[in-house]
């Protein structure tokens, strides 16, 4: 029967023989479950004579049909259910690198039961790619059974001949003076030096040749002895002055150490959030602890890893995110894993960095979707931070200037500690006035109308910055024939393609694909083709062409492909170099201008019609967090806000700065609509290239899914209709869904386990399909 609800528990091992394998007598443990990177809910026994019970969690290197992989070992035992000559052996054990710690495999088992997807590959998409490596990991055993050390738990100090030679380099080895006095004051792990100076490789192999550094064999292992650093290492830069919200708000985060708390950090755009978490994480690291801080993108927010680095110069920093380099993300997990590391700084992957001092949790932004992962394992880390906290003993801290309506929510139920900041940080710094031009009373020619460049340019001439936000790339959303109103569509997905004019090009912002721009309509064969609407580089270009002197620069994931591009803008803004900023959702927090006075808001009000019911709230939220970019020091901040729908509750609520308002509206309609947070959501997305294949399983879920509520009596539960995703169609397959809704979490949680395990064990291959707990796409 399709989708049978009898099946195998999760992580049971593979059939097989009754017969037990049994221990080889006099060996002890000789049996390890290790988890990998497949779609599977279980254990794979193999051989591994001597197994110790330290080996749980760490890595190993394992066959798996013709291939070596790496896996997880997940337990040791003295026998298993398949018969030993069925089994296959070992290949290596990563005893060269620390096991998982109890602490971040039971946050990781949290993520295997909740969002239901397999340890293995929750595993496996965490962890640094090189450490995925199955080959490289078995090169690496075998140099360190040869007597390598790795860089960083090996200490380099200076020499008296080294103090003796730094005056006498010749200009061209500044990278080894560079190196040298780095260690005047004291020694350092290779690896923390490497880190500072990424080009010190090559200079320290010849410091050591002339003997100007020597090298010192350690064991970092332990938390206890990562915490030993001389106290003048830990010092701390000054900050400002805490008002007196900020300083009860710091008072109540470190008044938690060593123990679970959680804390909204409510505060307004400019209330001085970031002051906060950088007094918490002083206080966590003079405890001898480590602080984790989550931001939605490392490349949005360069301004808070500069103040971090600022305040705390003498402290290992490990950056963790997907788009570091390999090498230099695996030392940053090596550098956490061992202790070395003080804070760790990351995307929602780093959360399950392994910290052995764990003592306190930040996630900045925390209403920002970027936290829900939407491919693979399709975790919140905002929400596994909090998990973790619990796990660890530690304080965990939400801030946001719009919190999530489920943080909100969580806060008036007494499950978080709400901490309000209500004013701006810089003395006599105000809220920004808010105010509309009404697209129906004047018109926008390429997006923009005359009042609102007549404001940027006054801005501009009072020695100012202005910034100009449209939540849309490219040039236009689409080529417009006007004699028959064609328009180039993507031949993949359910999607217009979007004109890139300086590179005359069509791309799909969804699949990739890319063609050059028509120049004739494919249906009439008229040469009347226009772009249509506007996207963030046609806003640009009209900005230059009304003000030619001004200094405009785009900020869009075209813009800032390479790395450090972004990062290089901001800086520029932050010295004033940038007269104009024009960009998309990049813009709209994280930023800190001093001279920036005027936001201004275009093509907006597509949100307006969406049918999720959080559209609103994420536009309320995105509005208004673009609006608190403006007047942040003492210049007054202005905002302009270009619309058909002025007395639309989001743009009223940005107008009157009060979000709490809107929130409570939006409560009462989710009350009584009963969606989150009063119900709880789970979504079975598939997709096909077969339509009726897709139709077929979809519709054997609902009716397997139905079935179970009804047999197992589980009040509460709708199993809907299943209907098209919003996409439709992508990269070639057809996207449907179908939703589960509950009154409860955890007949939710029930539901899904029974469900899941039918789903799995008919083995269709006719449709990928992925679950997705507390979706925030609908």
């Amino acid at each position: 029967m399709l989708f049978a609800t009898a099946i195998n528990p999760p992580n049971q091992h593979r059939p097989g023989p009754k017969v037990m394998s049994q221990a080889v007598p006099g060996t002890g443990l000789n049996f390890a479950s290790v988890v990998l990177d497949v779609p599977l809910l279980r254990a794979f026994d193999f051989i591994l004579p001597d197994a110790q019970p330290e080996d749980v969690g760490r890595l190993v290197v394992v066959p798996f049909g013709n291939k070596k992989v790496v896996g997880l070992l997940v337990s040791v035992s003295e026998s298993s259910p398949v018969a030993k000559d069925k089994l296959r052996a070992v290949e290596a054990v990563r005893r060269d690198l620390p096991a998982l710690n109890t602490e971040i495999l039971a946050v990781m088992r949290f993520c295997e039961g909740y969002y239901h997807a397999p340890l293995g590959q929750i595993v496996m998409s965490v962890i640094p790619p090189l450490l995925r490596n199955a080959a490289r990991a078995l090169k690496t055993i075998h140099a360190d059974d040869h007597g390598a050390v790795p860089a960083n738990v090996r200490r380099l100090s200076i020499t008296p001949q080294g103090r003796d030679a730094i005056s006498t380099l010749p200009a061209r080895s500044a990278t080894q003076r560079s190196v040298l006095e780095c260690l005047l004051g004291e020694s350092m792990l290779e690896g923390e030096l490497r880190r500072r100076h990424p080009r010190a490789g090559v200079a320290i192999k010849t410091l050591l040749e002339k003997s100007w550094l020597e090298i010192e064999e350690v064991a970092l292992t332990t938390a206890q002895q990562a915490a030993q650093r001389p106290i003048a290492a830990r010092a701390f830069a000054p900050g400002p002055t805490l008002n007196s919200e900020q300083q009860t708000a710091v008072d109540s985060i470190n008044s938690a150490h060593a123990q679970y708390r959680a804390f909204l950090l409510d505060g307004i755009t400019g209330s001085g959030k970031t002051e906060v978490y950088l007094r918490a994480i002083a206080h966590t690291i003079d405890q001898g602890q480590q602080a984790l801080v989550l931001v939605p993108e490392i490349n949005l927010t360069p301004a808070l890893l500069k103040h971090i680095r600022q305040r705390f110069p003498n402290h290992h920093i490990a950056p963790a995110h997907s788009g570091m380099a390999a090498g230099a993300r695996l030392t940053a997990w090596r550098a956490a894993q061992e202790g070395v590391a003080d804070i760790v700084v990351g995307t929602r992957l780093a959360i399950f960095t392994p910290m052995p001092r764990l003592g306190l949790i930040i996630v900045d932004e925390e209403h920002d979707q970027s936290f829900k992962q939407q491919e693979g394992v399709r975790y919140s880390a905002r929400d596994v931070a909090v998990f973790r906290a619990s796990t660890a003993g530690c304080p965990v801290v939400l801030g946001s200037a719009t919190p999530s309506i489920e943080t909100l929510d969580n806060a008036a139920r007494g499950r978080f500690a709400r901490l309000a900041l209500t004013k701006r940080a810089i003395e006599n710094a105000e809220l920004p006035q808010v105010s509309f031009i009404h697209l129906d009373s004047e018109k926008a020619p390429d997006g923009l109308t005359q009042s609102l460049i007549r404001a940027i340019e006054q801005t501009i001439l009072r020695g100012e910055q202005a910034m100009v936000f449209i939540n849309r790339r490219g040039f236009a959303p689409a080529l417009v024939c006007g004699s028959c109103a064609w328009m180039p569509e993507c031949n993949r997905c359910s999607a217009r393609m979007v004109y890139h004019r300086a590179a005359n090009k069509m791309k799909c912002h969804h699949c990739g694909a890319e063609s050059r721009a028509p120049q004739v309509c494919d249906d009439c064969g008229a040469a009347d083709l226009h772009p249509a609407g506007q996207g963030s580089q046609r806003i640009e270009v009209a900005l230059q062409a009304a003000l030619p002197t001004a200094r405009i620069t785009r900020v869009d994931r075209d813009a800032t492909r390479r790395r450090g591009a972004a990062e290089k803008i901001f800086t520029a803004a932050a010295s004033g170099e940038i007269d104009v900023l024009v960009g998309t959702q990049m813009l709209a927090k994280g930023h800190d201008f001093a001279k920036l006075t005027l936001v201004c808001v275009v093509n907006a009000d597509g949100a307006v019609f969406s049918a999720d019911f959080r559209a609103a709230e994420r536009m309320a939220q995105q509005m208004t967090q673009v609006a608190g970019r403006a007047g942040r020091a003492q210049l007054p901040g202005r905002v302009i806000i270009q619309t058909r729908f002025p007395e639309h509750a989001v743009y009223q609520a940005v107008a009157s700065h009060n979000y709490p308002q809107f929130v409570a509206a939006t409560l009462a309609e989710r009350q009584i609509m009963n969606l989150p947070p009063y119900s709880y959501l789970a979504l079975l997305r598939a997709e096909a290239r077969d339509v009726e294949k897709l139709d077929a399983f979809l519709t054997a879920a609902q009716t397997s899914g139905r079935r179970i509520v009804a047999e197992h009596q589980l009040d509460g539960i709708n199993v809907w209709e299943p209907v098209a995703s919003t996409l439709a169609r992508k990269a070639g397959y057809s996207r449907k869904q179908l939703m589960v809704r509950s009154d409860r979490r955890a007949t939710l949680q029930q539901f899904l386990t029974v469900w899941l395990e039918g789903v799995r064990a008919e083995n269709i291959r006719t449709a990928k399909w992925a679950i997705d707990v507390d979706p925030i796409e609908v």
